[in-house]
Parts: C-alpha cells; sequence; structure tokens
C-alpha cells in the first residue's frame, strides 16, 4: 500500500492534478483486494468502485470505509458465490453504496457498467468526465 500512496503522492505534485481535487479509486477483483486497504488508510480517496470479490480478508478493513461506493457483482459468478459478493458489500460502512449485480459469469461483466462508473465519478468528484471509449 506504500507505494499506492507514493504513486497518488506523484500524481498529486504534477499541475495537471494538484493535490486540491478529489480522488477516486477504481478496482475491480484484484483490484479491490488491493483497493480497500488503500481506500480505508488514505483519506485523500473520496469515492469508490469495488467488486468482483470476496469478503474473507476485506470485510474488517470494509468496515473503516464510509466514502460513497458503487459495487459490481455478477450474480453467476463460478469463483465467487453471490453470498460472498454480498457479504462483502454489506461489510462497507458507507451510507451511500449501490449494488449493481448483472447476470453472469465472472468475466462477462457488461460494459456498460464502465460508463456507469464513470457516472458515479463524475457525480461524487464534481468534475464534468467523458465515457471511455
Amino acid at each position: 500500500m506504500p507505494e499506492w500512496q507514493a504513486a497518488l503522492d506523484a500524481l498529486q505534485e504534477l499541475p495537471e492534478f494538484g493535490a486540491e481535487g478529489p480522488v477516486g479509486y477504481f478496482g475491480l477483483n484484484m483490484g479491490t483486494a488491493i483497493g480497500v486497504p488503500f481506500v480505508a488508510a488514505d483519506p485523500r480517496i473520496t469515492a469508490a468502485v469495488f467488486g468482483l470479490h470476496w469478503p474473507d480478508a476485506l470485510a474488517e478493513t470494509a468496515k473503516q470505509i464510509t466514502i460513497p461506493i458503487e459495487f459490481m457483482l455478477q450474480w453467476d459468478d463460478e469463483h465467487i458465490p453471490r453470498e460472498s459478493g454480498l457479504a462483502l458489500f454489506d461489510a462497507f460502512a458507507s451510507q451511500e453504496k449501490t449494488l449493481h449485480a448483472n447476470a453472469g459469469r465472472h468475466k462477462e461483466l457488461p460494459r456498460f457498467e464502465a460508463d456507469s462508473a464513470v457516472r458515479f465519478f463524475a457525480r461524487h468528484l464534481g468534475r464534468a468526465i467523458t465515457s471511455p471509449a
């Protein structure tokens, strides 16, 4: 996690980013495994998108996260039982958290979820963001 904080430090030193603006985090699957401890430890993160992960090692840390969360879940995931994904979603202490559950297997997350994440960050980071191609 120190390397992620160092990367964010370096980005905020760049004039294109600066240290004044809000910061979001997007990470699915292993990005969730890395991101939950990072987001819990770094108060500069003000909104996050997580998902496609089970709660085993993350639930206690997720209880420390109170920022707005959007969480992705594949209903028919062959790796992460839906009960496990729901348990991790439940663990977040955020008053504003949204669950996006889609039919399909682990690697079948619909492309439109990326657009949803962009809208989520635009809403919570307060900047105009264009949708990824």
